[in-house]
Parts: structure tokens; C-alpha cells; sequence
């Protein structure tokens, strides 16, 4: 199933375009957004690459749903919710451009990714991964009912925390 297009209240996510290359790569090389961010922030030769990727693996191969995420026309950020081995589950990723920060569309952007994860893939449980030092993402992530499940420490020392959040049951 190709992934779809979403909307919330002030956001719309939608597949990516090839337009799309110079805001993406901006938003994966810039090295405040990219600090928390898996290894840090991506040389921009890697993250052309990444880009390229998105197209030539995920999107041919219908692999999982990746999303630029706009606002008013704008690219503000990327968001993306797939299956992997490190937390044997589903996982949400996201990240905004700076001038998109600090007025509630992260939480508005998770939301969403949880709510598709929940009502469209059919999952129990969705998951996030956040280094121990991005106190914003953990507190956003709280706020939407994620729990610490447990601690991961990386090769380099830092630690990343596994959260998650369960469908709330049906009542009978």
C-alpha cells in the first residue's frame, strides 16, 4: 500500500516529491535538528544519498511510510513509522525544522503518526526511541501516554530510551 496522505489540524504529510531534496537534506545536515538524531546530523553527501533512497528502496518497495510534513505549503519537517528489529516493533520518527519548533507540532505530528499507527496498520503497540539527552522529545512523548520500556546504551556511551504507548483497550 503506498503510503497515504494525512492531515491534522495544521499539518498535512504527504509522500515526497523529488522537489523535496534541498529541505529534506537542509533538515538531516543541520546539526541542532540532527543532534538527537541517530548518529548526529548527516554529511550532505549522505544525506543526498538517504534522500535518494526514499524513492529507489522505500517507496519501490513499498518497505514502510515515510512523509514530508508541510504546513501551509511549507516543508516543515519529516516523519516516518516502520518496523524494526531494535524495539520488535513498529517505531515512529520524526523531526522538524527549527522555525517549526516550540509551538505544539511535534506533539501534533506524533499524534498523528500514532493515531495512523493504532487505527490504519493495526497495531497494539507503537514505539519511539529518544536519546536520553532530548528532554523536549521524551516530554512530548509523555504527554501522549508513552512509557519508558526500557534503557539502550550505544556504542559511543550515550544512552537512547525505548518508549511505548498501547491502544487503550476496547470497552466491552
Amino acid at each position: 500500500m503506498p503510503t497515504p496522505t494525512l492531515r491534522t489540524d495544521r499539518l498535512l504529510l504527504e509522500p515526497y516529491r523529488p522537489a523535496d531534496a534541498e529541505d529534506a537534506v537542509a533538515l538531516l545536515t543541520d546539526p541542532e535538528v540532527g543532534r538527537f538524531m541517530g548518529d548526529g546530523p548527516l554529511a550532505p553527501d549522505d544525506a543526498v544519498a538517504l534522500f535518494g533512497r526514499v524513492f529507489s528502496k522505500v517507496y519501490a518497495g513499498d518497505l514502510f511510510d515515510v512523509w514530508a510534513v508541510r504546513r501551509d505549503g511549507r516543508y516543515v519537517g519529516h516523519a516516518e513509522i516502520k518496523r524494526t528489529d531494535d524495539v520488535d516493533g513498529h517505531e515512529i520518527v520524526y523531526a522538524l525544522t527549527k522555525p517549526a519548533w516550540g509551538g505544539g507540532l511535534g506533539t501534533e505530528l506524533a499524534r498523528a503518526l500514532v493515531r495512523y499507527g493504532f487505527d490504519t496498520l493495526g497495531l497494539s503497540r507503537v514505539y519511539a526511541t529518544v536519546a536520553e539527552d532530548n528532554k523536549a522529545s521524551l516530554a512530548l512523548l509523555a504527554k501522549l501516554g508513552f512509557v519508558h520500556e526500557r534503557d539502550v546504551t550505544e556504542d559511543d556511551g550515550s544512552v537512547t530510551r525505548v518508549l511505548a504507548v498501547d491502544r487503550a483497550p476496547v470497552p466491552a
